[in-house]
Parts: C-alpha cells; sequence; structure tokens
C-alpha cells in the first residue's frame, strides 16, 4: 500500500479552511454581525435587513461559514438562528494569531 506524503501540517490545513470561509466580504460582515452579538444567537432575517444582498446569497454565505463550524445554527421553523460557535472561533483565532505574531 503507498501512502501519500504530507506536506502540511494539520494546523496549516485548518487555518486554510478557515481563511478560505472568511475570504469574501459578506462572510466578514456576518461574523463581525454575529461576534458583536456573541451572547446570543441571532436570525438570518436580522443580517438580511442589514446586509445589501439576497438572501440567497446570504443564505450560501451563511452555509459556507457553517461548514467549517465558524457558525452554528438552531432552526426553529421558518426561523434560523445562528450564532458563533465559539469552540471553532477560538481555534480560528488562535491560528491566525499564531501565524501573524511571528
Amino acid at each position: 500500500m503507498i501512502t501519500e506524503k504530507k506536506y502540511y501540517t494539520e494546523n496549516q490545513e485548518k487555518m486554510a479552511r478557515y481563511a478560505k470561509a472568511i475570504a469574501h466580504p459578506a462572510r466578514v460582515f456576518i461574523l463581525d454581525f454575529l461576534a458583536d452579538n456573541i451572547d446570543k444567537c441571532c436570525y438570518s432575517g436580522d443580517m438580511a435587513e442589514e446586509i445589501p444582498i439576497a438572501r440567497s446569497t446570504l443564505s450560501e454565505h451563511l452555509k459556507e461559514l457553517k461548514k467549517v463550524g465558524l457558525i452554528q445554527g438552531e432552526i426553529n421553523p421558518p426561523y434560523i438562528k445562528y450564532c458563533i460557535n465559539k469552540e471553532h472561533w477560538e481555534e480560528a483565532r488562535r491560528l491566525l494569531n499564531f501565524l501573524f505574531e511571528r
């Protein structure tokens, strides 16, 4: 069995996933909006009123942030509440700080 040589550390791969997820101004806006409300969750409709993009586009950005674990959602039909996933938020902060503080 041939194993592929791994060139990147697990932390480098995680950092790249987080960086890719926040590499759009709308996603930065979403994270900023949720970070301002870190002790409570926000409905996607609240964000839609604050950012000039279609709700379907907002939904796609939320999906990408949720996929990497930076946010989490709770479905209460017909509404979805989102908030920062504090565990992954802290991990992303730690990894990016490690890179920039050298």
